[in-house]
């Protein structure tokens, strides 16, 4: 009789084994939804010239798969890889390419840049990668000063900066019909967020703001400064992957967009990162953000 119990509990507690169902900390799918293996990712990483990887600042998830893919780029290319980021600024370069060549310390690192105050935890693991491993890393955002002074007057006000050679060429072409800048715009007009839905109290109300205008242009100095950084450090043969918050190429606008303007034969894979409540199927609204789109449950820890 104990043994038919016994095996009744061990029956028992298969069935519920098999009926738990997992409880993966991502997903990765194509542009259309569906499933794709890591295996798969990394394929068509090593097949581009230029890897957009759009994260979430402050999810783990994401930093961790950043550094397995660079780890795995790097074994498969060696010196083809060249690293970028949004986070070290084009100002921030000297510093930056002391530190990963081994002639500075990591607190002389520290003193010489601008590091993000996330950087020792979700950037740091990344920087010290390529130290170790004397890969080229390329600060390629705009120095924020610059994005702050086109948010408060425009993209006239660039014309007074002595250093241009940190900035994208000028003058600069900004689409303010495509839908990322629109979007920012649309939230910048909210009165919820101080702002008008008109240039003014007669104004129609389908035209921005200057501010809500200026918000996106800064916007987009920073999205083609990137780009002209990746484009001045890629080479033939090369694999350049730039890390940025997932906004600056998601729908493959942003970086991308510029990209594709001064080199539209570029073979760029943008990977976007999206929070979802379950992630065993891709929500619709998710479907072509990125090549790849990294799903992660929304209760996913934060980095900060």
């Amino acid at each position: 009789m104990k043994l038919v119990r016994l095996v009744v509990l061990i029956i028992h507690c298969a069935l519920f084994i098999n009926l738990t169902p997992d409880q993966p900390a991502y997903q990765l799918y194509s542009q259309k939804g569906k499933a794709i293996s890591y295996a798969k990712l990394l394929k068509q990483a090593a097949e581009a010239d230029v890897v957009l990887f759009g994260e979430l600042h402050n999810n783990p998830i994401c930093h961790w798969l950043e550094l397995q893919l660079t780890k795995d780029l790097y074994a498969q290319k060696k010196s083809q890889l060249v690293l970028a980021a949004e986070m070290f600024e084009t100002d921030n370069q000297a510093a930056l390419s002391s530190y990963v060549q081994g002639s500075i310390t990591d607190k002389e690192f520290a003193k010489q840049a601008r590091l993000w105050p996330n950087y020792d935890t979700d950037y740091r693991p990344l920087v010290d990668f390529a130290r170790n491993n004397k890969i080229p890393f390329v600060a390629a955002n705009v120095p924020r000063r610059y994005a702050t002074l086109v948010s408060r007057q425009g993209l006239a006000a660039l014309d007074t900066v002595a250093n241009k050679q940190w900035l994208a060429p000028l003058p600069l072409t900004v689409d303010l019909t495509l839908p990322g800048y629109k979007g920012m715009m649309e939230m910048m007009a909210d009165p919820s967020h101080g702002g008008s839905a008109s240039t003014g109290s007669t104004g129609p109300k389908s035209e921005p703001s200057d501010r809500a205008a200026n918000f996106a242009r800064a916007q987009a100095i920073k999205d083609a400064t990137m780009a002209n950084s990746i484009l001045q450090n890629w080479q033939e043969g090369k694999i350049l992957l730039h890390y940025n918050g997932d906004y600056h190429s998601k729908n493959f606008e942003g970086i991308s967009w510029y990209l594709h303007q001064k080199q539209p034969s570029l073979r760029i894979l943008t990977i976007s990162s999206v929070e979802q409540e379950a992630v065993n199927k891709l929500v619709s609204e998710n479907y072509n953000t990125g090549t790849v789109i990294l799903a992660i449950p929304a209760d996913m820890t934060k980095t900060y």
